[in-house]
């Protein structure tokens, strides 16, 4: 449990405070979202993708953020009905969060640092997913554009399907 990603506190939309390290010998996928985005329909994918594998160690951590066009503009309560009703979600979401500037969870600048983006570090839109592997490592940083489908693949080689 050396690994740096092991140490972060992470408060849900319901409040509770969690550890990281509770993900310990779990694949880990950390997206940035928003409720109002043209990628908000990812939400259908990382839940088929939660409910497929979460038995097998994927655990799935939604951060909503509004810092890209004001896109998720809720409190916790909205956010939270808003990924149930429309979305059936049920894997981790977080508290509202930024994810760039001086302002950024802790997590992101960590995730950022680990796995760079394509000319800068900075996330660009909502929708960026960054994969984790069982040790804790961030493996690869995926853009708004790849489908949560298209990185199946890289899940079941880190739960070793």
């Amino acid at each position: 449990m050396d690994s740096e990603f092991y140490h972060f506190q992470i408060k849900t939309l319901q409040g509770k405070s969690i550890s990281t390290a509770l993900f310990v010998d779990k694949v880990v996928l950390v997206v940035n979202t928003a409720s109002k985005c043209g990628f908000t329909s990812q939400y259908e994918g990382l839940e088929a993708l939660y409910q497929k594998y979460k038995d097998d160690g994927l655990v799935i951590i939604g951060f909503p953020c509004n810092q890209f066009n004001n896109q998720e503009p809720g409190d916790a309560s909205q956010i939270q009905s808003g990924c149930l009703i429309n979305y059936g979600v049920s894997f981790f979401m977080s508290e509202k969060v930024e994810v760039n500037g001086k302002n950024a969870h802790p997590l992101f600048q960590y995730l950022k640092s680990e796995a760079k983006g394509f000319l800068t570090d900075s996330i660009k839109w909502n929708f960026t997913k960054f994969l984790i592997d069982t040790e804790g490592k961030p493996i690869k940083r995926y853009g708004s554009f790849t489908k949560p489908s298209a990185i199946e693949k890289d899940i079941l080689k880190l739960l070793k399907k």
